[in-house]
């Protein structure tokens, strides 16, 4: 099907079938050229050609086709030989014809600039593009694309098709759509858009003293505040001189004029009304079936320049000039015109990012300066002295770590161990912990505050999610076959049946769970892992000299070695098992065939999170909360799950130096991995697309062929980025007291984050439909959630993983000499036993005992927990000790824990959700709406009754002398 639509003369649309006097011999022009270009009336000869694109017979060609326009009205047939022969002298009446035709429609291109977003015309706006590809066999394609094409125009839009051969592949068809005015005002009140219709009369009272330190971090006005302030209200059609309306073509901006093409586009049947199959409806559906290969809307002109077009807009390249550079990486976000060029739901996640991005700086600043403090008090770290002494920690002979294959060993082995514990193991931890604690509950209130603010400026407030949004999903429709009368609206609709429901729901839990299983035994494979490549390295790396025990270097030791290798595996298999889950999500949750489009973005959004949080997060609880807690002690050892693997225990160090590594390489590896993914694969993806557009600006590589090149950022591209970021908000709150520095690792990634989203969405992906929406919606519940669950992990891991709590204890109870110092700590946490009743198994093998060892001398090993020595009458039981370290524990715990929920709910009822002036100013706008409307009314039907009030109006005002003027008129209506 290759047809024509577009404008002629006046409003009358015209549609061309290859039957009408040409096929597609002529390039996809028929002959009322008029009505294919929309720039060449009958009457008229066309503009000269530009000084850019004019060729050599300008003169002669323009009086050609003057001539040719006259002749194609005129019964002559010479005229008709006499304006070809001008041209160029061939056989054929018609392939004259057809070819001068052809090459005139080419130069009317050349008039219009290659980075115009309009019609040939040059005055008709192209809102929205539809492209598929030349399929001679698809003759059903070809019958929905006519009925869905001739549907559109009868709603009132208007089309003109780019003819393949005119295609850089030669092969794609390209309809372009232009919106005009009676059908953006008649949508535009159904949608209830909100437009101007005065200008915000309130002072703005926002500057903070000092602003000025704030200029270098600033942006142009114009580039932040791209258009005026005014009041809104939601457009009415019967109304519309009531609205400040100076262009009708410029009144609506192009991301509210795109919104409305997609609704109706989502909407238009591609069969006829007659046949009364009102499920064949919407693009989407379209695209499923190949029917076409895409439809979005276009960009602006080109993003690395400046057009020279002056009728095309530039907001495109300010964008990437100001924001999508990273060297503009201190630079504020342009959020008004991301707003204005991508709609309001992109807006309010680059709000968001910013936002959160801007309040990890101070986070970043106080977990730098407990990391600082841990150096600086790196000498006054006891207890790491007396491991590294040679006089205590090279006397202390500890128990083997593992049967058979480890030995005893000394202490002072860990010492490097011990040194790096304590830049993340020290007071400062206590601290950072509870001021995380508060920094999440006043990035949240905070973040509801510049939140409702963006409401009001960007006419959100009473926003209510659009039909749009709420509208059956294709696939809906399409698989459900029963019909139910809705008792709102009266129509039969699809549904699901209870039973079919309840199974797919069953089935899809059922498959959350097997994945959720299977992450699991993933993870129990890497602790079998780390347990069996801990004896092989403890093996390998054992040293007979007393002095040398066990260790290679200075730094590496059979803990480290198993812990970095264990974390590295872990990574790799969380980044694949990703991969599958990701389409293993969309895959339950279309088998669920959710109703509404808001509903399948919950419901992925919940199996999406659920996974991940467990995939992400699963190594990092064992290591905290589980690791070295449940090994028993020498003689009576607990094994996992009656394996001949034994538990693994925690380095004499403590296990939080272990966290810190597991945290460090899974934050980072996906940090970098999900940098490197959305950069370097769009780009390389799109790379030869951007290279024809650059080299070749003014060729036939036309702009919507340039945008049909890129990729599609597709429903869910911001699902992933929000998940992507809610993903690294868990890291630096769940766990963030074992590593201070993951708030600034955070920082930067997000500096880069926001850089490369900006790059990607203004270069390399088509432009998104706009859509609004008034907050980040489900994920903000979701930020709450891991919020409190913070509160309670980083309180525990204090308590439970750290040594903080059991060296304070030691300190103010336990110190044989009353002073308030850690001497003598290690030997008190460290508990006896005799070696001459450690069982066969867990002795290594004779030929393989050190040569240090003789039990004439040795008789004991030491081993890392509070029990009672061999020989006591509560032997190996656990000390009054350990039980006061416990409940010191859990009152910390406690403590900390209402301390951040007080703290928490004191700022959420100190700060309110929206600010005074913001309240105020919704409140003025209201007032303003309706005064504005009510006198309005009133004048409007002043001038009715003065123009009706002898026919229309038959009441006395002698009745009412006293009435006011107002109260007449109500009684005349």
């Amino acid at each position: 099907m290759h047809r024509i639509t577009g404008r002629a003369g006046g409003d009358s649309l015209i549609e061309m079938s290859p039957t009408d006097s040409f096929n597609d011999d002529v390039n996809g022009y028929p002959q009322h050229v008029s009505s294919s270009t929309g720039s060449l009336h009958p009457e008229q000869s066309p503009s000269p050609l530009t000084p850019d694109v004019c060729v050599e017979t300008c003169d002669s060609l323009n009086t050609s086709l003057a001539s040719l326009a006259q002749s194609e009205h005129s019964d002559s047939p010479q005229h008709e030989s006499e304006t070809l022969e001008r041209i160029e002298t061939l056989t054929g009446q018609w392939r004259k014809r057809a070819q001068f035709l052809k090459f005139r429609s080419r130069i009317d291109k050349q008039q219009h600039s290659k980075d115009s977003v309009f019609f040939r015309d040059g005055v008709r706006r192209i809102d929205f593009v539809l492209s598929y590809l030349d399929d001679k066999d698809g003759e059903r394609k070809q019958e929905r694309r006519k009925m869905y094409e001739a549907n559109l125009v009868n709603v009132g839009l208007e089309l003109e098709t780019e003819d393949k051969s005119e295609s850089d592949d030669g092969k794609t068809y390209f309809v372009k759509i232009h919106t005009p005015w009676e059908v953006l005002a008649t949508y535009a009140d159904v949608l209830k858009i909100k437009v101007p219709f005065k200008v915000n009369d309130i002072p703005d009272n926002s500057d903070m003293p000092m602003n000025w330190l704030s200029t270098p971090f600033r942006l142009p006005e114009h580039i932040m505040h791209p258009e005026p302030d005014y009041f809104t209200a939601p457009f009415d059609k019967s109304k519309s001189d009531f609205f400040l309306i100076d262009d009708k073509a410029t009144f609506f901006p192009p991301s509210v004029r795109n919104r409305i093409v997609y609704y109706i586009l989502s909407r238009c049947s591609y069969f006829k009304d007659e046949c009364g199959d009102k499920d064949k409806k919407g693009i989407k559906r379209l695209l499923n079936n190949c029917t076409y290969t895409a439809a979005f809307p276009l960009h602006d002109c080109r993003y690395w320049t400046k057009a020279k077009d002056a009728n095309c807009e530039s907001e495109r390249y300010h964008l990437h000039k100001h924001w999508a550079r990273f060297f503009c990486f201190y630079k504020e976000q342009p959020l008004n015109l991301i707003r204005k060029y991508y709609g309001e739901k992109i807006g309010i996640y680059f709000a968001w990012l910013g936002f959160y991005t801007e309040m990890l700086l101070f986070a970043a600043i106080v977990g730098t300066l407990c990391f600082v403090y841990g150096i600086l008090t790196f000498g006054d770290n006891e207890w790491s002295k007396e491991i590294c002494s040679a006089e205590i920690g090279g006397n202390i002979v500890m128990c083997p770590l593992c049967d058979k294959k480890c030995g005893y060993w000394k202490l002072n082995s860990t010492c490097n161990s011990s040194w790096q514990s304590h830049l993340f193991d020290n007071v400062g931890t206590v601290f950072f912990a509870i001021f995380m604690a508060i920094w999440v509950t006043l990035f949240l209130e905070f973040w509801k505050r510049r939140q409702a603010r963006l409401e009001y400026e960007w006419d959100l407030v009473d926003f209510e999610e659009e039909q749009q949004q709420l509208q059956l999903r294709p696939e809906y429709e399409t698989k459900c076959t029963n019909r139910k009368l809705n008792r709102i609206t009266q129509e039969m609709e699809p549904y699901l049946p209870i039973t079919s429901k309840c199974a797919r729901t069953c089935l899809s839990g059922a498959t959350v769970l097997l994945w959720i299983s299977l992450i699991i035994a993933c993870i129990i494979g890497v602790i079998a892992y780390r347990l069996a490549v801990y004896a092989a390295f403890a093996s390998i790396m054992k040293d007979n000299p007393t002095t040398n025990l066990q260790v290679v270097g200075p730094y590496i030791t059979p803990q480290l070695a198993t812990s970095v290798t264990a974390s590295c595996i872990n990574f790799v298999i969380i980044m694949i098992l990703n991969l599958m889950y990701e389409r293993v999500a969309v895959w339950i949750t279309d088998m669920e065939i959710p109703k509404t489009h808001l509903e399948y973005e919950n419901k992925l959004t919940v199996k999406m999170f659920l996974f991940q949080f467990v995939n992400y997060y699963s190594s990092c609880f064992y290591v905290a909360f589980f690791k070295g807690k449940f090994v028993g002690y020498p003689g009576n050892y607990a094994y996992m799950f009656g394996s001949s693997l034994r538990n693994e225990e925690c380095d004499p160090g403590g296990c939080l130096i272990e966290l810190t590594t597991q945290l460090v390489i899974v934050m980072t590896g996906k940090q970098v991995w999900g940098n490197i993914q959305e950069a370097l694969v769009p780009w390389m993806m799109n790379w030869w697309g951007s290279r024809k557009a650059r080299n070749h600006p003014e060729s036939l590589y036309s702009r919507w062929e340039q945008d049909h090149d890129l990729q599609s950022f597709g429903q869910l591209g911001l699902f992933y980025e929000y998940l992507e970021m809610v993903i690294q908000f868990g890291f630096i709150t769940l766990f963030v007291a074992s590593f201070p520095l993951a708030p600034l690792l955070a920082l930067i990634n997000n500096i880069i984050e926001v850089r490369v989203d900006a790059w990607k969405l203004t270069t390399q992906f088509r432009r998104p439909v706009a859509a609004k929406a008034h907050s980040i919606g489900a994920w903000e519940e979701i930020l709450n959630g891991m919020a409190v669950l913070s509160v309670v992990t980083n309180a525990f891991i204090v308590a439970f993983t750290s040594d903080m709590i059991p060296r304070l204890v030691y300190m103010y109870a336990y110190q044989p000499d009353g002073e308030l110092n850690m001497k003598g700590y290690i030997s008190n946490s460290l508990s006896s036993f005799n070696i001459s009743v450690i069982p066969d198994v867990n002795r290594p093998d004779v030929d393989e005992n050190p040569s240090w060892f003789n039990t004439s001398t040795i008789d004991t090993c030491r081993y890392r927990d509070y029990r009672y020595p061999s020989g006591h009458e509560k032997q190996y039981t656990h000390t009054m000790q350990f039980w006061h370290i416990l409940a010191a524990k859990l009152a910390f715990i406690i403590i900390m824990e209402h301390v951040a929920f007080l703290v928490k709910f004191f700022v959420a009822w100190m700060i309110p959700d929206v600010p005074s002036d913001v309240r105020a100013r919704v409140k003025r706008e209201r007032y303003l709406v309706q005064e504005y409307l009510h006198n309005y009314e009133v004048e409007k039907l002043k001038i009715q009754l003065s123009q009706n009030v002898h026919e229309e109006c038959n009441c006395s005002p002698m009745i009412y002398p006293c009435l006011a003027k107002h109260e007449v008129l109500s009684e005349c209506l």
